[in-house]
């Protein structure tokens, strides 16, 4: 089997709300700016200068990760899920290395992410991606946020 990572294309983007819903109907609940962004990916994350990656393992879409444009060249990382039948096996870290790859591509000047303590997987993750703890952000967008983490170039320190 054969994992690629691609760009938002709009035969996929029924996946991105899709999998976003049942990842958070598994773990939380979809509080209203989730809805707006999954029903209006294109307005809401295209349009102001974010991007949308899906992982395909063959011809099937197994996650998703988007990086929305929060302020000129700060972005957040965002909306980021794989099945639950292929989470553990490496798919959600290609997601994160590529979502970064993207970041560094176009130029961005920050980039953070919020999530919850209780996704210890995914905290864990993150952390080896490079992102670290900054305690909680004053201004979030979601009720179930109650980690901010903001992600630091190793590689630019070295």
């Amino acid at each position: 089997m054969s994992l690629r990572i691609v760009a938002f294309e709009p035969a996929l983007r029924a996946y991105f709300g899709r999998l976003n819903r049942e990842w958070l109907e598994r773990y939380f609940v979809v509080e209203p700016i989730d809805a707006e962004v999954l029903d209006h990916p294109e307005q809401r994350i295209l349009a102001g200068g974010g991007c949308i990656l899906f992982a395909l393992l063959d011809d099937e879409v197994v996650g998703t990760c988007a990086l929305l444009q929060e302020s000129p060249g700060v972005y957040e990382l965002t909306k980021m899920a794989v099945t639950q039948a292929h989470q553990g096996g490496g798919i959600g870290r290609q997601l994160l290395d590529a979502a970064i790859d993207e970041f560094r591509r176009i130029g961005g000047s920050g980039l953070f992410l919020e999530t919850n303590s209780s996704l210890k997987v995914a905290i864990s993750l993150y952390e080896r991606a490079g992102f670290e703890h900054h305690g909680r952000k004053p201004d979030s967008h979601y009720a179930r946020s109650d980690t901010y983490m903001v992600w630091r170039d190793h590689r630019a320190s070295a």
